[in-house]
């Protein structure tokens, strides 16, 4: 505890106190790079960011909550793209409209969110509470299916749409996280059109 304690007030007269969930993010994912996400503690990340372990629980409830970020105000922006969908558009091309630009990001965020999905889809113990978090994805995408389809969200249809939908945004991750040059759009936009086609040219 003493050691700790050093620590802290060594990181606090290193740095300003972290001031946003953001800066804290890119605070715990430094730390994931250097000592693993296992070799990280909610501790380490409260002190390199010069702040009380109380003071992190503000802001995420968990260590695994910040390699996710505020998921909850991301489904919810996924739940608006879907909701401003044309109603003339086919609901495949609907979906991967709303996929491609749900997962658009700025130049400069792009190496974070890298490595917040190499962290999501390649580290053990966070597998878990990513069952969890696709679960609420799938259901935004299985709702708007269902709303497509004059169905209930529980039949079938929209939950087959759920997870396929969800199975081509991960597979296109993770072709994307194995080349550095890739591109994440188009990559996206590739699987969701080669999922609309139901595999039918081969």
């Amino acid at each position: 505890m003493e050691a700790l304690g050093k620590r802290a007030a060594a990181a606090r007269a290193g740095r300003p106190p972290v001031s946003s969930r953001s800066s804290l993010e890119r605070i715990g994912f430094e730390l994931f790079a250097r000592q693993g996400f296992d070799g990280t503690t909610v501790d380490d990340i409260a002190a390199a960011a010069g702040i009380g372990r109380r003071t992190f629980f503000r802001y995420f409830a968990s260590k695994n909550d910040l390699v996710w970020g505020d998921f909850e105000a991301e489904l919810v922006r996924l739940e608006g793209l879907l909701a401003s969908a044309d109603p003339a558009t086919s609901m495949m091309d609907a979906l991967r409209r709303a996929v491609v630009e749900f997962n658009r990001f700025d130049p400069a965020e792009v190496p974070w969110h890298r490595q917040r999905m190499l962290l999501i889809l390649r580290v053990p113990t966070l597998q878990a509470d990513s069952t969890l978090r696709y679960a609420s994805w799938r259901e935004v995408v299985a709702g708007f299916a269902a709303a497509r389809t004059g169905r209930s969200s529980s039949d079938l249809l929209p939950r087959l749409v759920g997870h396929a939908v969800l199975a081509s945004c991960i597979a296109a991750y993770e072709h994307w996280l194995s080349r550095a040059d890739a591109d994440l759009g188009r990559l996206l936009d590739d699987a969701m059109r080669q999922l609309e086609d139901g595999f039918g040219r081969y």
